[in-house]
């Protein structure tokens, strides 16, 4: 039994090559692996709940009084109601992409780009843009509003109008809009050009 117990080797200390190899292959299997998790991540992102997915508009009941208009910035629409319909419209001007500001005295969308001006169901009035606000679709479940900003619905044509034309105040967007300096008097008209 003594010569058995003389045979019985120790283990080799690990050298340090073998060391370095060990810790390199290590890491190198948890980048792959990280690697995949990040490529699965991104090829199944989660349901968005802003912009590109469904958004939560609020209660029915938010939206009761004429010619209301909310903004969201989450899903970048605001929904107005008008002869009691309720529409959800894309910010993005339909001329060049710039944000349209809801003006509150005149009542009107008016683009400070160029112009454009849009009755508040979004058909438009003036300026140089294509066609009324986009749209997007509205769903009602329970009491509850639901705006589908994945799907964009193009507006209306020019000359499409069923909703108010005239504006109820002052235009927010001064003569200057595209560029120049205002010095002309404020009582021109919405449509009118300097």
């Amino acid at each position: 039994m003594a010569a058995e117990e003389g045979n019985v080797q120790e283990p080799e200390p690990m050298h340090r090559r073998q060391f370095l190899n060990t810790s390199w292959k290590i890491l190198g299997f948890g980048l792959v692996v990280q690697a995949g998790w990040t490529t699965y991540d991104l090829l199944r992102p989660p349901e968005s709940a802003g912009f590109g997915g469904l958004v939560d508009a609020g209660s029915v009941a938010d939206y009761t009084q004429e010619g209301a208009v909310q903004y969201f910035l989450d899903g970048r629409f605001y929904v107005t109601m008008y002869q009691g319909g309720l529409r959800a419209l894309y910010q993005k001007c339909p001329h060049l992409g710039c944000r349209i500001p809801f003006c509150q005295t005149s009542e009107q969308f008016e683009c400070p780009c160029h112009g454009s001006m849009y009755n508040v169901i979004g058909e438009y009035l003036a300026g140089p843009t294509p066609r009324g606000m986009d749209r997007f679709p509205i769903t009602i479940s329970g009491d509850r509003v639901f705006v589908d900003t994945s799907t964009v619905v193009l507006g209306p044509e020019r000359g499409e109008l069923t909703g108010p034309s005239q504006p109820s105040g002052p235009s927010c967007v001064s003569e200057g809009s595209s560029g120049e300096s205002s010095t002309g008097s404020s009582d021109q008209s919405p449509g009118a050009t300097p």
